[in-house]
């Protein structure tokens, strides 16, 4: 059975594990296409300890191509069919920034959390999916497109400061259209229209944006802000990202969306001991 979003414990740290249904995602073990594939993945996440799991059938790697509406409905669907035939008893969320997507999903397989990259910005209308159906909402901060957004890095005023301040005039426009702001939460997102150097500097700022009154989701795992500087690739790169998944947490994020369920699962248990909170 799957669990409903309002299920969430808001004092808990959640991992969110990705299953990609995408020929195309940058970390390749993350692929996933048929029916039984996903399952497996899915089943592989619940027994590992993900208390969410988020389904993308739309690839935003940097470069990433366009994919239509019901290209990306027959891969969403797939995630959505393997999870309800799985008894994972874990929250959904949909990794996707189109309205006609959530209706579709939602009016089929029942409430879901939305993951939208562009926080509204793409698709106005999955504001007003969001709110009408009382689904919590995950915005994440982008600039451009997957295929521009790297080229759009200046920052005049400081990544934290301009990415708080855009967060605080989009919470306000969220609650103008009906979405509650304890329904949101806030991914600074690294790696988008982010260099090297500003994800780190983002990472630093995770506490300014906790402070604007939402949960923060932290999504790093096996990014090139990890193993660009080490000069190593994606597969190599599960040191790194447990490293920042502590950080994260220790500086307020209270959501790590990953590919390794099980070794951030120990991240987090451990991050919990010795804070004493077990």
């Amino acid at each position: 059975m799957l669990l409903s979003p309002t299920t969430i414990d808001r004092d808990e740290r959640h991992v969110m594990a990705i299953v990609n249904l995408t020929p195309d995602s940058f970390y390749a073990s993350s692929r996933h296409a048929v029916l039984s594939d996903v399952e497996r993945s899915i089943e592989r996440s619940v027994a590992a300890g993900a208390t969410i799991v988020d389904l993308g059938a739309y690839s935003s790697r940097p470069g990433a191509q366009d994919v239509d509406v019901e290209e990306e409905w027959r891969r969403m669907k797939v995630g959505l069919q393997a999870a309800h035939s799985v008894d994972c008893g874990v929250v959904l969320s949909l990794d996707t920034f189109r309205a006609e997507i959530v209706r579709r999903a939602v009016e089929e397989f029942g409430d879901v959390i939305v993951n939208d990259i562009t926080a509204g910005e793409f698709d106005p209308m999955i504001l007003e999916e969001v709110a009408t159906r009382n689904l919590t909402y995950i915005a994440m901060h982008m600039r451009g497109t997957p295929s521009t957004m790297q080229s759009m890095t200046e920052y005049a005023e400081g990544v934290v400061k301009e990415v708080c301040d855009y967060f605080s005039e989009r919470l306000e426009y969220f609650e103008s259209r009906g979405i509650a702001r304890e329904r949101v939460i806030l991914d600074p997102g690294f790696g988008f229209a982010k260099s090297v150097a500003q994800n780190y500097e983002l990472m630093h700022g995770i506490g300014d944006l906790a402070a604007l009154g939402c949960e923060v989701l932290c999504g790093v795992s096996r990014k090139s802000m990890i193993y660009k500087p080490l000069g190593i690739t994606p597969e190599e790169a599960l040191p790194g990202s447990l490293a920042l998944a502590w950080e994260a947490l220790r500086l307020g994020a209270s959501i790590l969306r990953v590919h390794d369920v099980e070794a951030t699962r120990q991240v987090v248990e451990l991050y919990k001991l010795y804070m004493g909170r077990r």
